[in-house]
Parts: structure tokens; C-alpha cells; sequence
């Protein structure tokens, strides 16, 4: 049928397809009890793409993630293939860092909330987290993780040399910033545009473009300027005076893992991955939970399948046209929390723990319950 949608599942590696798992499950569970239109297929990256073809991802795979309305990863990579040539931090090398720079898929949603079943889990006061909910939106396809020239050198006295270089185009900064105005409209319309502008060049420019964005195109809504050190004191000192931070590659990557523990754990926090608005109005979308491969746990079911889920929450309501379904397990997902649903990553010391199919069983129970 041609109203169907197409969601592209690739696992990963480590714990990379035990999570995916339980977010395809629950994807299929909409499909086949609220009636979405959903085609489903499959494909490898990372490692067990390597293992199999010899490189992290095939040219084919980047073009039909493209194509498609939706890829659901797995985190990928671990020790096995870390001293690889191929797996060398290079633009292009590494297979989800092709995946985002090929699809331009420039804008990272890392939202974090703080659920009340989950006050306690998280290493600060509850008093100081109650109530936070707040994304960290992370520029994904420049900045340093991109920047030309990098490598590492021999100097003609034998010493070695690392150079990466941080680079940001104007036009590159306006679109990240622009998403943000647009995401704080829908809440509380407040961006805080992080950068560290009293030592980097970039950062002064990032500064000057976010400051004429709001004056040109969002003058409604309320813009902060934040150095990237006190953002970091302040995710902790005072978390809810936030409600989307833009920030670049780089400082994005650090804020948002930090940004996880206002949830309680790593295991926690779901990403998208936007490309820009196409002609029809779709834009390449990919759908990951925050959190890496974990090869030490890997196939022991210790694994966290909550931010994969909370992952597919967010692909159900900017890729797929259902927000009321993606509202829907977004409550799911607190009721198996409210009725004690723990990982170990989550569990209080003596608290009894579920497997990672186990959560996923409290959740789909919990959508049960829901209908």
C-alpha cells in the first residue's frame, strides 16, 4: 500500500540490537493494535556491517536511509574493531558518522525529562531535577568531528603532534539556531544558544548569528547567551531554568550525556537526527538511543531499552504523522515506571530488576492497559 511507512531497523553492535528490539517491538505493537501503516526492513552498520562487507556502512544502506521515512539504530563500534584503519575518527570513515554527515542530518533533539518514578535514580537532589524537561539540541555535521586539517604528525624533533580543527559556517549556524526557535515555540519559548565565545573564534560568530536570528525571524520569543563551562554548572546547579539549549558538535556531544543524568541514566536519554525539509516536506530522519554499544553487557538482557522506546516515541511524532500514538507511549513509558519497572541501571540498591525484554513487556502492558 502505498500509505505505508517505512522504518529502517539497524541494530548495531553490543547491546545495539537487544535494545532495537524492544523499540521495532513496540512499533509493531502499533501497528497491529492502533493500525499504522507500517512496512518494516532491515540492514547492518557498525561492526557486524564490517564483519560481513568489509567496511561500517555500504553506499547502498546511506542511500535508502535517505529514502526512507525512518531509521531506528542501535548504538555501534567496541574494542573488536576500534584499531581498525577504517574506524580512525575521519569524516566518512566511521559508518553512523558517514550516516550523518551524507544524509545532513544537522540537527540533534536529545530531550531529557525528568519522570517523578525516577526523582530518586539520578545522582542529585530530587528537589533539584523535579520537573526538569528540556532538550539540548546538537549541531551533528560540522565543527570538530569534521574539521579539516586533523591528524596526527611527527614534528622534525620526534615529537608528535594532533591537530583537529573546529570550523562553522554562518549558514551552518543559522539553520541549527533556527530549529531551535522553532522547537521553543512549541513549549515554553525559551533558547539558551551555548558556546564559549570569550576564547573561540567560532564562538563569536556563533554568538553574533544567533543574536540576528532572533532579532530577524524570533523577536517573540526570549534568547540567552550561555558559555559552555557554565551550562555544564548550571545542568546541575539549576536545570530547570532551561528549555532548549543549541549548542555546537562538540559541546552538544558533552552537555547532552551530562543532560542524562537529570533522567536518571544514560539508558534513559533518546535522540533524532533531522535532515533539512525537503521538496515534499519530509526530511531524512534517524532515530538512536544516546548511549553506546556496552560490549561488557552485551547479550546478558542488562541492557536499558528505555531510551530506544522513548527514541521511537519521538520518531512516531516527527516522522510517521502520529502524535497522539507517540503521546500515547511516551505515557506508557511512565506507568511501567510507576509500577516499578526497573533495569539495573535504574534499580536502587535490593530493588528487584527486569531484563531488557522485561521492560519492554512492562511497556507494551502499559500501552495494553492504555487502549
Amino acid at each position: 500500500m502505498t500509505n505505508h511507512k517505512t522504518v529502517l531497523l539497524m541494530g548495531g553492535d553490543g547491546i545495539g540490537p537487544e535494545v532495537t528490539e524492544q523499540g521495532a517491538r513496540v512499533l509493531s505493537w502499533f501497528a497491529d493494535r492502533r493500525g499504522l501503516p507500517l512496512h518494516f526492513e532491515e540492514d547492518l552498520y557498525g561492526g557486524a556491517c564490517f564483519d560481513r562487507h568489509g567496511v561500517f556502512v555500504r553506499d547502498a544502506t546511506v542511500i535508502h536511509a535517505g529514502e526512507v521515512d525512518a531509521v531506528l539504530c542501535g548504538a555501534s563500534g567496541g574494542p573488536k574493531w576500534d584499531d581498525l584503519p577504517q574506524a580512525r575518527p575521519k569524516a566518512g570513515m566511521d559508518g553512523l558518522t558517514r550516516m550523518r554527515r551524507e544524509l545532513d542530518l544537522f540537527a540533534n533533539i536529545r530531550p531529557s525529562r525528568c519522570l517523578p518514578a525516577l526523582e530518586n535514580a539520578s545522582t542529585l537532589k530530587a528537589e533539584v531535577i523535579r520537573g526538569v524537561d528540556l532538550i539540548v539540541l546538537r549541531e551533528l555535521t560540522s565543527g570538530i568531528y569534521y574539521g579539516e586539517p586533523r591528524g596526527i604528525e611527527e614534528l622534525p624533533d620526534g615529537r608528535r603532534r594532533g591537530v583537529d580543527t573546529q570550523i562553522y559556517s554562518s549558514d551552518e549556524i543559522e539553520r541549527v539556531v533556527r530549529q531551535a526557535f522553532e522547537l521553543a515555540r512549541d513549549r515554553r519559548g525559551i533558547v539558551h544558544s551555548v558556546e564559549k565565545s570569550n576564547v573561540m573564534e567560532t564562538g563569536i560568530l556563533w554568538r553574533e548569528v544567533a543574536s540576528q536570528v532572533h532579532a530577524d525571524e524570533f523577536p517573540d520569543l526570549t534568547l540567552h547567551h550561555m558559555l559552555t563551562d557554565n551550562c555544564a554548572m548550571q545542568l546541575v546547579r539549576d536545570p530547570r531554568q532551561f528549555d532548549v539549549i543549541v549548542t555546537d558538535n562538540l559541546f552538544g556531544d558533552l552537555l547532552s550525556d551530562a543532560s542524562a543524568m537529570l533522567m536518571g541514566s544514560l539508558g534513559m536519554l533518546p535522540s533524532a537526527s533531522l535532515g533539512p525539509a525537503r521538496g515534499d516536506g519530509r526530511r531524512a530522519a534517524l532515530y538512536e538511543p544516546v548511549h553506546g554499544s556496552a560490549p561488557d553487557i552485551a547479550s546478558q538482557g542488562l541492557a536499558n531499552p528505555l531510551a530506544s522506546i522513548l527514541s521511537v516515541a519521538m520518531m512516531l511524532r516527527l516522522s510517521l504523522d502520529a502524535p497522539e500514538e507517540a503521546a500515547m507511549l511516551e505515557r506508557a513509558v511512565e506507568a511501567a515506571l510507576d509500577g516499578g519497572a526497573r533495569t539495573s541501571d535504574l534499580a536502587a540498591p535490593g530493588e528487584s530488576t527486569v531484563s531488557t525484554p522485561g521492560m519492554g513487556d512492562a511497556v507494551i502492558a502499559a500501552l495494553e492497559d492504555l487502549i
